[in-house]
């Protein structure tokens, strides 16, 4: 779980850093999205939508240093339905954005998300470039060495592989010997990897492991066939699916059920109060009616904590 770590399809909406690069899925992401807004109101007007009724007491408790001034919250914009590109080619829409603004109106302040790389989120909020990371991150011990987290969404990882050619993988056991397209810096990266070294040692094939610096470049790897499988964080591949109209398929079984975090800097007084504010949300609704505009209330929680790593 980029899990990402634990993280759209013939590269989705294909982002690099600095620019993006339009293809049939992306134009199939803008569909979707379109789709969502008339149902339920656009990703880029989520935060009229979402205006939290109880959460005042989360005010009293944002740092001084921060109190009024907007915050900066990283993403990596290739994880739809969690976080991608609106159809402007800028705007960070999605559930992670949908609900970091709410809780940035919970706490008294607006919140401008950006996209940053999934890999330099962690190191750039170390280094004090942003007051928030919020991409699907899976709260590990790990991680919670170098920031803060506070619980907020439950996930697994799912296997996708192209429906043409499916592959037969129901378990991590089954990649042995096939290629596997995941994000760089991913629970799935690290688990594909660890595979690897599990099948060699059972005297089986290896597990060719291709990194890409976003989940754009896994999904085209698959579709292109320079891989058999990609794995994901379980909503974004469910959703990454329905956008192939069929050309990607959903195999095996999810695992790995973990806890994303909201991440913040290490004594930087933020994760209490997001955590405020994150109760209010739940409290008041305005939590499950984001999650369930974008299709993902299967992995809502009802007890967010900060620091909640199960491993």
């Amino acid at each position: 779980m980029r899990s990402r770590e634990h993280r759209s399809l013939d590269g989705g909406l294909a982002v690099g850093r600095h620019a993006v690069r339009r293809t049939l899925a992306a134009t199939a992401v803008v569909s979707l999205a379109a789709a969502l807004a008339a149902c339920g109101g656009s990703g880029s007007s989520s935060s009229a939508d979402t205006t939290p009724s109880a959460a005042s007491s989360a005010v009293a408790t944002l740092p001084a240093a921060l109190a009024g001034k907007t915050l900066t919250a990283a993403a990596d914009a290739s994880y739809a339905p969690n976080e991608f590109f609106d159809t402007d080619g800028k705007t960070v829409i999605g559930m992670d954005a949908d609900l970091i603004k709410a809780l940035g109106t919970a706490l008294g302040t607006k919140v401008d998300v950006r996209n940053v790389g999934f890999d330099d989120i962690i190191p750039a909020l170390d280094a004090g470039k942003y007051n928030i990371g919020i991409s699907s991150f899976t709260d590990t011990k790990e991680r919670e060495a170098k920031v803060d987290f506070v619980t907020y969404f439950s996930a697994g990882t799912s296997f996708f592989t192209s429906a043409d050619k499916p592959a037969a993988v129901k378990t991590l056991d089954d990649l042995c010997g096939l290629t596997v397209a995941v994000e760089k810096g991913t629970t799935q990266a690290d688990d594909a990897t660890a595979q690897d070294g599990t099948c060699k040692t059972a005297g089986k094939p290896g597990v060719t492991v291709s990194q890409f610096p976003d989940q754009n470049g896994a999904n085209l790897a698959v579709t292109s066939g320079r891989a058999q499988v990609s794995m994901a964080d379980s909503p974004v591949a469910d959703y990454q699916v329905k956008l192939s109209e069929g050309k990607l398929k959903l195999v095996g079984t999810p695992y790995g059920t973990a806890p994303y975090g909201i991440a913040v800097p290490k004594n930087s007084g933020l994760a209490q109060p997001l955590l405020t504010a994150l109760k209010a949300l739940i409290a008041d609704g305005t939590y499950k009616q984001i999650l369930t505009k974008w299709g993902v209330e299967d992995g809502a929680i009802t007890s967010p904590q900060i620091n909640g790593a199960t491993s």
